[in-house]
Order: C-alpha cells, then structure tokens, then sequence
C-alpha cells in the first residue's frame, strides 16, 4: 500500500454565516459548526484510505473565538496521523471579518475515523508522510493523542456499564 502526503487528504470549505445558522447569542450554533466538522473530516478520511470509513470518535472539539454574521467560515481538514486501521483527522476552523480582513483560528478539532473493508471489518489504512511544520508536529504528536483517545475509550465503556437503561419517558 502506497504512503500518502497529509496534503493529498486536504480538504477545504468555506462558506458564509447566514441568519438560519446562528444562535440566540448571534454567533455560529455550536451544532452546525460540529456537523461540518464531521462532514470535511470524513472527506479527508476518504481519500486517505479510498474506501468506507465511520467516525470513531469527535476526539476534541475546541471554540477559541465566536463566528458571527460578519466573518466567513473556512474548514481545512487533513489526515494528521494514522494507526493500523484509523485515521486521526485534525480540522482548523478559520474565521474571516470580511469587512477588516482580520483572521483567527476559531476552532481545532481532531477526529478519528476507521477504514472499512466490504464486509464493514476495518481495513489497513496507508501510511502518511507529513511535509509542512503544522503536519510535522501534528504527526509527532499523534501517538500520544492516540493513547490518551485509548484511555478515555476505556473509560467510557466504564461508564456505559453502569448507566441505567431504563425508560424515563
């Protein structure tokens, strides 16, 4: 299997902010900005592993500056770091004033994705090589967030154990 380069998993969107997306506070809904997250992500996964691929995990999802009706809204996602099967997914969400010019990160979030045989078994994703200092690091750093996503799986699957299943309604 052929190694691929972060960049040709690379997508981009970018969009305006119009009044049916934002919340009572005048700024993005948090949900929308989640699902398009999720939506590039999973584009970027594709492409690495050019096969099926379900989302793993919203690993971190982190709101540094609110996104209003002025500004545009720019999603970039890559393949950031890969294990046997899954994919780590970082999106940088980038906000634009389109009257100043002035941009911000307005958002980080990494997601992890599973290639997917025919038969819906994970499947052996390739390797990646990173070139830029953002891909570099992001690569160097990605085992480490890989045993931490491990570890708050464990925990997870704790807590899933001892949650009621009855039915409140």
């Amino acid at each position: 299997m052929k190694a691929n380069y972060c960049k040709d998993t690379k997508a981009v969107r970018t969009s305006r902010i119009f009044p049916n997306d934002i919340n009572n506070h005048n700024t993005l809904f948090g949900g929308k900005l989640m699902s398009d997250i999720d939506m590039i992500a999973s584009i970027s996964a594709y492409r690495h592993s050019r096969t099926e691929c379900v989302t793993a995990s919203a690993d971190s999802i982190h709101f540094l500056h609110p996104i209003t009706p002025q500004d545009s809204v720019c999603l970039e996602s890559y393949v950031s770091w890969t294990g046997r099967s899954s994919m780590e997914v970082f999106v940088k969400v980038i906000k634009e004033n389109l009257k100043t010019g002035e941009r911000q990160i307005a958002a980080t979030s990494f997601l992890t994705f599973v290639a997917m045989d025919d038969d819906g078994k994970p499947r052996a994703v390739p390797e990646l090589i990173p070139e830029t200092e953002e891909e570099k690091y992001l690569f160097q750093t990605g085992a480490d967030r890989a045993a931490t996503r491990k570890q708050v799986r464990k925990k997870s699957n704790e807590l899933a154990s001892v949650l009621d299943l009855g039915q409140p309604w």
